[in-house]
């Protein structure tokens, strides 16, 4: 009898641990989190990004997304990730109460403050801090909120950026099935290659054939051109970045290039590339059709593709 209601006992705490594991609301669920409504990326129409003391403004004109006041023409894909991340963002738990920024990298001196209009109304602010050690949240603070969340993603480094870093680097852009001729000047020597039926007769290449023939490139004295090389050329040319821009000269500042490229198409492209200004330097001065601003081309880069008209030719026609 005495073992009997010991069990009885023992069975009434089970449940009445089991009813306190059940019912009890764990920490995490004594507060609750904030609600952020979602913001389409395409509505935003303006993006600050500032830190310690800098800040980076990004304008929508047109469509296009342009860095103020320069008027710099933004990486497209940088600022799309920035978008994704500001209209999505969400919080998923709150990691401390005690306003104890620095552990989180969420102080004066190492957060990043963005924020994003649609128009004149600001739809979104908060800081970001760094990546948590799970690597898929980050460390943020909201606006008018001090406490410190984790939001989804690890997206510190969208945000991280420069304006140098942000700007976009596409020097060249063109559809290289549109190119008919390829005009190429080096110390002296120059020759145009004109894309031409593989059968076709020297000359009888001027309309652009059609996608699916056989092409060839050849001289107007009816050489024929490194068909291999000259369609690379066209790939790297076709989405050609730069290293970094020369903020502070003009493009007409330069001038007696070492090399250059002139396609034509249903419009012309050209490039320019011109003596390193050092001794040490490793890269080259540059213009281009594309861009508004001269700029600088990596050497090992630049060297791969640099040659001059004899380069191209095939086989003994070299000679």
């Amino acid at each position: 009898m005495k073992i009997k209601k010991e069990y009885v006992i023992l069975l009434g705490v089970i449940i009445a641990l089991s009813l306190y594991l059940v019912l009890r609301k764990p920490d995490r669920a004594l507060y609750e989190l904030p609600e952020i409504p979602p913001v389409a990326g395409k509505a935003i129409s303006k993006i600050e990004i500032s830190r310690a003391g800098t800040s980076i403004v990004l304008n929508k004109k047109d469509g296009k997304w342009y860095i103020a006041p320069q008027g710099y023409p933004a990486d497209a894909g940088k600022v799309m990730e920035m978008l994704d991340t500001i209209g999505d963002l969400a919080v998923t738990a709150m990691v401390s109460e005690s306003r104890d920024y620095s552990r989180y990298d969420l102080d004066d001196d190492k957060k990043i403050t963005v924020k994003a209009w649609t128009g004149n109304t600001l739809k979104r602010e908060f800081e970001v801090g760094k990546t948590a050690m799970s690597y898929r949240h980050t460390f943020v603070k909201l606006a008018d909120d001090g406490r410190v969340y984790h939001a989804r993603g690890n997206f510190r480094d969208k945000f991280d950026q420069t304006v140098d870093s942000i700007r976009d680097k596409t020097v060249l852009s063109f559809d290289q099935d549109d190119i008919r001729a390829i005009h190429i000047s080096r110390g002296g020597e120059a020759a145009e290659f004109t894309r031409t039926q593989a059968s076709a007769k020297a000359g009888t290449g001027s309309a652009p054939p059609s996608a699916k023939a056989e092409t060839a490139w050849r001289t107007a004295d009816g050489k024929e051109a490194d068909k291999t090389k000259l369609d690379r050329l066209l790939v790297t040319l076709s989405n050609l970045r730069c290293e970094r821009y020369i903020d502070d000269r003009k493009k007409e500042d330069f001038t007696s290039p070492v090399w250059s490229i002139k396609l034509k198409g249903a419009q012309e492209y050209t490039l320019s590339i011109f003596a390193k200004t050092g001794k040490d330097d490793k890269s080259y001065p540059a213009v281009s059709s594309g861009s508004d601003y001269p700029f600088m081309l990596p050497d090992w880069e630049a060297d791969n593709w640099m040659k001059g008209p004899q380069e191209m030719l095939k086989g003994p026609d070299k000679s």
